[in-house]
């Protein structure tokens, strides 16, 4: 949008790019989030394939692989053959596919969900400039727009540091920083394209 502002374009049509690019820029991250997801769902898909054929036909190799793991983990030996024993009785390609592969039923790749988040995430983001752009002061728009984008990306930067117990002022600092050099990008285009030139 601020692209459109420095072309030199009237509210109306930075409005319209901001839905269409809330519009275009949700679908293609749920698209890219889906087949992402897609691929590794693949994955999990044929590596417990893999798995349970290998369960079929050699059952006991595939015991004391898992009982291997367990003493890798720190159990002595015995023990570790116990526990395998137990959970093969009980569901032996889940407990391969969780000691084994890494999969959970909980941490499965789901990539419908992924997708309806990613663009959840990115339409609510693209929400706020686009706010502004409807209903900020035109004769300053561009600045209106960036000047509270990047409030909201610092603001994001800083949660996202703090969740992931890092510096805040880094995570803040890092993520405006990149949103300021795209802007600044995206006006100097507008600038060299814009209808007013």
């Amino acid at each position: 949008m601020i692209g459109v502002v420095a072309a030199g374009a009237d509210r109306a049509a930075v409005v319209t790019v901001g839905i269409a690019g809330l519009v275009a820029g949700a679908m293609s991250m749920a698209a890219g989030e889906y087949v992402s997801v897609s691929s590794q769902a693949d994955s999990e898909r044929s590596d417990l394939a893999r798995e349970r054929k290998e369960l079929e036909n050699d059952a006991e190799a595939e015991h004391r692989e898992l009982a291997a793991i367990y003493v890798e983990r720190g159990l002595d030996p015995g023990l570790a053959d116990q526990v395998a024993t137990q959970l093969t009785q009980k569901d032996a390609l889940g407990a391969h596919a969780r000691d084994e592969l890494g999969i959970s039923e909980m941490m499965r790749a789901r990539p419908l969900q992924a997708a309806l988040a990613s663009a959840s995430a990115f339409a609510a983001g693209a929400a706020l400039p686009l706010v502004v752009a409807a209903f900020g002061p035109p004769q300053n728009l561009a600045i209106a727009i960036a000047a509270l984008s990047l409030a909201f990306l610092a603001t994001l930067g800083a949660v996202a540091a703090r969740v992931g117990r890092a510096r805040v002022a880094i995570g803040a600092l890092r993520v405006t920083f990149w949103g300021a050099i795209a802007m600044a990008l995206t006006a100097a285009i507008g600038r060299l394209f814009g209808v007013n030139a």
